[in-house]
């Protein structure tokens, strides 16, 4: 659903703003969340558009970037680890929640980096603050997916607005 969906927004705003920009005129991330019952874990994956993301770790640790370049993988994993952690939030019945990194790779024009909350019962509400890439653009946007038990919630955030909460 989610590569339809950004596909999707990709498209229509090339349509809209042929032209006007040699970037994207999109300035957007996606984070879906997922509770496994059976591992008792939540599964969080988060896209940025690699790009955007490059030059806001450039601007973040005045550092260069390339998470694309297999020699520096090392280095890119903490980068895109500490950025992530410091810009995105969950909180489970008002309980903040750690978030383990797995990794991250590029897939198409984003780069997807991967986390996972340990020791998830079930919960019924759920609070993300999600802040990813907010220094970059001021018309950066953030789109929240939560699945809990197959039911699927949704959410857009429009810089400066970073607090969404679900009830499940």
């Amino acid at each position: 659903m989610v590569p339809i969906l950004y596909k999707w927004f990709l498209v229509a705003s090339l349509g809209l703003f042929a032209g006007s920009s040699p970037m994207h005129p999109l300035y957007v991330s996606v984070i879906e969340i997922e509770h496994n019952p059976k591992d008792k874990t939540l599964e969080v994956s988060c896209k940025i558009f690699t790009d955007d993301f490059e030059k806001t770790l450039r601007m973040a640790y005045n550092v260069r970037v390339d998470l694309l370049d297999p020699r520096g993988k090392e280095a890119m994993n903490k980068l895109v680890n500490d950025y992530v952690q410091k810009h995105l939030s969950i909180s489970l019945e008002g309980k903040n929640a750690t978030m383990r990194f797995i990794g991250y790779e590029q897939i198409e024009e984003g780069i997807y980096s991967y986390y996972q909350v340990d020791n998830v019962n079930a919960f019924k509400n759920i609070s993300i603050t999600d802040k990813i890439l907010y220094e970059y653009k001021k018309e950066q946007m953030g789109l929240i997916h939560v699945t809990v038990n197959g039911n699927r919630k949704s959410s857009k955030l429009n810089n400066p607005d970073e607090k969404v909460s679900f009830v499940f």
